[in-house]
């Protein structure tokens, strides 16, 4: 007869896999009152599955029938920061410098998940890095592994918000941890931090402001009032992060896989805006910079070429005035229009 799991049995199998932090919540719904507030403003921009999937969401019962716990687990990629990036440049956000973390949690998901099937051959289970409609930050608080900051992003007190997310959905009752206490207090550094206003209240990030949202999640052109304030990052950004006092210094905890690789904390805008799509392939895949796509990140490069006001960007972006890719195209024009002659 197989041995019914239990928490610490799940807990030991999630840090064997590598987990830096793991705990448990019962599979109970959310309070709804976070997304709609997001949905209700129409902070989530073009990111229409959010809405789409709302009942999914807030309930891990209609993801796994039968439901009963939820295991939330993360892995920090907190390393030291030093200088910013030359000119010239665009900065990556930090989470993206190394493996593609989606590759990485979901591979130790999957040894977690079958590590619980040998002990218990019928457990039903799901596991999910951003892919299913289940709200980690959520569930990472309400099983104990830090609080959903003003910034929204989840910080815990060993990695600070350094971290990335994954979740397990499982059939079978087990003991949950207590849910963590905010513990940002009065302090709001992160809201003046965000250089787009993206954070008009604590707890709501409007994406429709957001810079990691414009340089990632966006597909084709970017309207002129944003394309002019993307300041120095060319793939996400990490300003509400770096004021938040969790994380001045941060660990030196980054698991090995999501070290940043050469070469990926910052990188040459000359060279995006002559990059191929082979070479995007070569250079990208398996990183979470491929996320944005060839014409994204050419795109965003013409847009910071532009920002930056150096004639000698000139050139490149004459010859992608007239790309084929017609958001390349369109920012290579913005671009043209903000450099001196």
């Amino acid at each position: 007869m197989p041995t019914p799991l239990d928490s610490a049995f799940v807990k030991a199998a999630a840090h064997e896999a590598g987990f830096h932090e793991v705990g448990i919540a019962r599979a109970e719904p959310l309070d709804p009152g976070p997304l709609d507030r997001v949905l209700a403003a129409g902070a989530e921009a073009d990111m229409a599955w959010l809405g789409a999937q709302r009942d999914q969401r807030l309930d891990p019962g209609k993801v796994l029938a039968g439901a009963r716990s939820v295991v939330a687990v993360a892995l920090s990629h907190a390393v030291p920061e030093g200088e910013g990036p030359a000119p010239g440049f665009g900065e990556v956000a930090r989470y993206a410098r190394g493996r593609d973390y989606h590759t990485v949690v979901k591979r130790r998901l999957a040894a977690v998940v079958a590590r619980l099937l040998e002990r218990d051959p019928a457990a039903r289970a799901l596991p999910s890095c951003d892919v299913a409609p289940v709200m980690e930050k959520a569930w990472a608080q309400r099983a104990g592994l830090g609080w959903v900051g003003k910034n929204g992003c989840l910080i815990t007190p060993r990695h600070g918000s350094w971290v990335v997310l994954g979740t397990i959905l499982l059939d079978r009752e087990l003991e949950p941890d207590a849910p963590f206490a905010e513990r940002c207090g009065a302090c709001s550094l992160c809201l003046p931090a965000c250089p787009t206003g993206a954070i008009p209240t604590p707890g709501l990030v409007d994406a429709r402001r957001c810079i990691s949202f414009w340089t990632i999640e966006r597909r084709g052109e970017i309207p002129p009032e944003p394309a002019g304030r993307l300041g120095r990052w060319v793939f996400g950004c990490d300003d509400c992060q770096t004021v938040c006092p969790w994380n001045r210094p941060p660990a030196g905890t980054a698991d090995l896989e999501l070290v940043p690789r050469p070469g990926l904390r910052a990188l040459e805008l000359a060279g995006l805006l002559r990059l191929t799509e082979e070479e995007y392939r070569r250079r990208f895949y398996g990183t979470a910079l491929a996320r944005a796509r060839h014409d994204g990140l050419v795109r965003n490069a013409c847009l910071l070429a532009g920002g930056s006001e150096d004639p000698a960007h000139r050139p490149l972006l004459s010859a992608l005035r007239d790309s084929p890719l017609p958001a390349v195209s369109a920012a290579a024009r913005w671009a043209l229009g903000r450099l001196p002659p």
